[in-house]
């Protein structure tokens, strides 16, 4: 009997055991199913908190380039201008077989083609074309071509070295012009709108009379009195300098001034009075970085402003003179009917440099505009 029981007791218990493991073994595709459904849930929170981490710790100068380069137009704009500065200050140091005023003396003759109109007996109009044949002691008016890739102008000045130069005069230009309108423009409108008042009135009442100035005519006026002291070409170009400084920083001026007269209500301004720092501390350490960034917005869209405006004073002949190189100067070359139909390269790339010049200087500009934004999410 004895041995009966504990056969059938060692029966039982191996018959639970049976039974456990297979339980444990059904339990086992439900769990892992489980985990599996947990898995991406944890990553997509873990890649969440990674981000918000990555967001909080990223610097505002990081952040404003992550926006910039983002825009397509943005690293379009920054492409032309590379290539303008490449072009302009790199381009004559390594095509060096012409400079900018020497002149192709090879002798030639020109051939061009006069038309002109009579009137018979019977008073009907007769249409003549006559070939034309002019000596000349310099290779002027030559086609593109192996010795000058862009031909010659009226001179015998080789067009792509005087466009590489004209380049460099139209950016300093722009640059220098720009800087010191921003530097006026920041003093000025800083001190009308911190301390208010009459300040405030006098400085607002002088950007009103520069806003109503006929620009125009002060020009030509200006133009008359600068051939009367009979300047050199270089100096011709710093007086073109401060004469489009004078008539550009009032925008500026008003700009920072309406930037100002929001933040020095801030609890930050009320904190310098508090702690007693000195005028020009609060106005040039804590007002204006803050109004930085809408000025390199307002510079870079200014630039390419200044470089049409340069290029159009130079083509009404109040700007940069010969011999002198000047994308405005060359494009007034097409004033010549005959330059104009027959000669394109004359003044075509000139016109082209200053598309990519302002268009490029516009993108960045908007771009930064964008980046700068401290209502954009991404």
């Amino acid at each position: 009997m004895k041995e009966h029981e504990i056969k059938e007791r060692t029966e039982e218990a191996a018959a639970l055991d049976a039974e456990t493991e297979l339980a444990e073994t059904d339990a086992i595709p439900e769990v892992a199913e489980k985990a599996n459904e947990d898995i991406p849930e944890a990553v997509a929170e873990t890649e969440e908190e990674e981000e918000e981490e990555t967001y909080k710790e990223m610097s505002p100068l990081r952040l404003v380039m992550r926006r910039f380069f983002r825009s397509k137009l943005s690293i379009v704009g920054l492409v032309m201008i590379v290539f303008l500065f490449v072009f302009a200050f790199l381009g004559p140091v390594m095509y060096t077989r012409w400079g900018e005023e020497t002149v192709d003396r090879t002798p030639v003759t020109n051939t061009f083609d006069y038309t002109y109109d009579y009137f018979d007996e019977n008073n009907e109009e007769i249409t003549v074309v006559e070939e034309l044949l002019i000596q000349d002691d310099k290779n002027s008016y030559a086609d593109p071509s192996a010795d000058h890739l862009l031909g010659t102008d009226d001179q015998g000045m080789d067009v792509l070295v005087r466009l590489m130069y004209g380049g460099r005069i139209s950016l300093m230009i722009g640059f220098i012009v720009v800087i010191l309108e921003t530097v006026i423009g920041i003093i000025l409108g800083g001190l009308a709108g911190y301390f208010g008042g009459w300040v405030d009135q006098v400085i607002m009442r002088i950007v009103d009379i520069f806003n109503c100035i006929p620009t125009l005519p002060i020009l030509l006026i200006a133009s008359a009195m600068i051939d009367s002291w009979q300047l050199a070409p270089d100096q011709r170009i710093y007086v073109l300098m401060v004469i489009i400084t004078i008539f550009s920083w009032s925008g500026v001026a008003r700009m920072v001034r309406g930037q100002i007269l929001s933040l020095r209500e801030q609890e930050y301004i009320t904190a310098t009075e508090v702690m007693g720092l000195p005028t020009w501390r609060k106005i040039f350490k804590h007002l204006i970085p803050n109004v930085m960034p809408q000025l390199i917005v307002s510079m870079t869209l200014g630039l390419g402003s200044v470089i049409l405006y340069e290029s159009t004073l130079s083509y009404l002949g109040l700007g940069v003179q010969l011999p002198q190189a000047a994308w405005g100067t060359m494009i007034a070359t097409a004033n010549d009917p005959v330059v104009l139909s027959y000669h394109v390269n004359m003044w075509l790339p000139a016109g082209i440099m200053i598309v990519i010049a302002v268009l490029g200087f516009n993108f960045v500009g908007d771009g930064l505009r964008d980046a700068m934004d401290p209502k954009a999410r991404k």
